[in-house]
């Protein structure tokens, strides 16, 4: 099956995170060398072939973008920002289950509404992390997730960020935030990824 000029190019932006400064100046950019190859008798095949993978032609062009850690005091506010729209989603639910629901199983009306809230915020972090590298937290403070190399975070990391508030040894992990140079903790370290200042 051959990749068109347009599945390629738009292969190259998925692996951009979405707050990459010159995004679209970059599609411009690959567009143009794409056109300048044809011109000159290529086929579009063989250019494609030339520019080898998308995720690594992605890759050189954001070691182009400095990647400036985000401060630990931006990132806990961004963690605060979170948890607090988690609880003002949770409440509500578990306070509606508390009322709707029969008298003996109301107590746990609560319990169960903090942790479908729990779990629900985890699936929320994961998905949001790993398609647009920001929650609503961290896009408020100006921080972003990414690889190490800058581009976009898979879902398989996304998940491995979160297994320290899965396995309830969060405080442990963000020590490491303070002893490293770029501010990761070690889950972070493990997945490989950072999360930086917006450009």
């Amino acid at each position: 099956m051959t990749t068109t000029i347009d599945a390629y190019i738009s292969r190259v932006l998925d692996a951009l995170p979405q707050a990459t400064p010159r995004r679209a100046q970059i599609a411009l950019e690959l567009r143009g060398h794409i056109a300048e190859r044809t011109a000159s008798g290529m086929s579009e095949a063989e250019v494609l072939r030339q520019l080898g993978d998308p995720q690594a032609l992605a890759e050189s062009y954001l070691a182009e973008v400095p990647l400036v850690p985000g401060t630990f005091g931006r990132r806990a506010a961004a963690k605060l920002i979170d948890g607090l729209v988690a609880i003002a989603i949770g409440l509500p639910v578990g306070c509606l289950l508390w009322l709707v629901l029969p008298r003996d199983v109301a107590p746990f009306a609560l319990p169960v509404g903090f942790l479908a809230g729990t779990f629900g915020f985890a699936a929320y972090v994961i998905v949001a992390e790993a398609r647009t590298g920001q929650t609503f937290g961290k896009r408020a403070l100006g921080l972003r997730v990414v690889r190490e190399t800058g581009a976009r975070i898979s879902i398989g990391q996304s998940v491995v960020r979160q297994l320290p508030l899965m396995l309830e040894v969060f405080w442990v992990d963000v020590l490491f935030a303070l002893f490293t140079d770029k501010h990761q903790r070690a889950f972070e370290l493990l997945s490989k990824t950072r999360v930086v200042r917006n450009g």
